[in-house]
């Protein structure tokens, strides 16, 4: 079974940038498409970005186009996520996965706040 933790996450001000890190372990993500998604309270859980795994291919959500970059480290089992310009709404716990299909684990997220 696989193991996700998230790192990265903090308080920061409106326009500063983090960049999160997704370790796997117990099994090689490197043959699946990952990505990382977010909940905000009171919300449910979105979509943020993906990557796939052959190439590399890349998806955003339209709110965080040009401003987040995701990428992925297959010798270290590892996915990131550099978040620049953050804004007040990107404020939420940030999860990976394999995406669309979800492992049957999720690790605890990390919590990203933007204050303005």
């Amino acid at each position: 079974q696989v193991q996700l933790v998230e790192s990265g996450g903090g308080l920061v001000q409106a326009g500063g940038s983090l960049r999160l890190s997704c370790v796997a372990s117990g099994r090689t993500v490197s043959t699946s498409t990952m990505g990382w998604l977010r909940q905000a309270p009171g919300k449910e859980r979105e979509f943020v970005a993906s990557i796939s795994s052959s190439d590399g291919i890349t998806r955003y959500t339209d709110s965080v186009k040009g401003r987040f970059t995701i990428s992925r480290d297959n010798a270290k089992n590892t996915v990131y996520l550099q978040m620049n310009s953050l804004k007040p709404e990107d404020t939420a716990v940030y999860y990976c996965n394999r995406h669309p299909l979800a492992f049957g684990s999720w690790g605890q997220g990390t919590q990203v706040t933007v204050s303005s």
